[in-house]
Parts: C-alpha cells; structure tokens; sequence
C-alpha cells in the first residue's frame, strides 16, 4: 500500500471518530523518518484547544481502532498532536476561522509575479480567498495554495 492509500485510510478512521469526541482533523501525514513509519496526525477542537492528555488519549483510542481494522499492514509510530500555533490553514474553514489576521501564503503557481504572499485574510468562498496585500486587494483561487500560515 503506498503512502497516499494509507493517509486516505487512516484519515477516514480519524474523521469517523473525532467529530463525535469533540475534535477536529487538521492534517495527517505518513512517511518514513529516522528508520521508522510514522503516522502523525493534527487534531485540534474547532474553537482551538487541545491538552496533551486528551492527545495521548486519542492516540491510545485511535491507535487501538487502527490496529483493529489492520490500516497499516507496515509496523509504525502513531503521533497524535496539537497543531499548534503554527498551525497549517488548508480548508475554507481555516481560512474563515482566521478572517482578520495576517497570513502567509505559499501557491503553486505565481499570481501577480509571486509565488509568496502576505496579507490579511478577508472573505473567503469555496473557491477564493481575499487577502489584502501591501499592493492592495487580492483573490487567490484556493485550489492554487500549497500552504498556508498565520504570520506569528
């Protein structure tokens, strides 16, 4: 199974589970580090907040269910985390929570002659974020993001 059939597995597990724990999926990973697979997921409430100990009790939880259903035939590390305050925005949700604030934005392709992008997060759509930039108002197609960060 390659990497991208285990995330769309093990990302399913996790958005079958933590919505009903009061939890939201931020990003999953899976990839070989330091001799290892390791699974790391972002988990976080849609208010924002999560300890380490209801972390550890996810990865206790979800790790059993894993185990359970046999998503990963490999041997692996489950990480659960908080995704912090460098947290990634990838969703219109994101975008939205952080109507307001400063972000920066790395694209796919350049708009406007750059590839980078800082500026202010304004409306945002299923299709467009509106930034407002140093040269002034733009739209960013969301399907053009790589990644996104609140400037900290």
């Amino acid at each position: 199974m390659n990497n991208e059939e285990v995330i769309g597995k093990a990302r399913a597990v996790f958005e079958e589970l933590l919505p009903a724990r009061g939890f939201e999926l931020i990003d999953v990973t899976y990839r070989y580090e330091n001799g290892r697979n390791v699974l790391r997921a972002l988990v976080d409430r849609p208010a924002g907040g999560i300890t380490m100990d209801e972390c550890a009790g996810l990865n206790r939880q979800i790790g059993d269910i894993l185990e359970e259903r046999a998503v990963i035939s490999d041997i692996y590390n489950l990480e659960v985390s908080s995704p912090g305050l460098d947290r990634p925005l990838r969703t219109e949700r994101d975008f939205a929570r952080n109507k307001g604030k400063q972000i920066k934005v790395f694209l796919s392709e350049p708009i406007n002659g750059k590839i980078e992008v800082d500026g202010t997060v304004g409306e945002v759509s299923s299709r467009e974020l509106a930034l407002l930039t140093s040269d002034g108002p733009l739209g960013v197609p969301l399907e053009k993001i790589n990644k996104a960060k609140l400037i900290i």
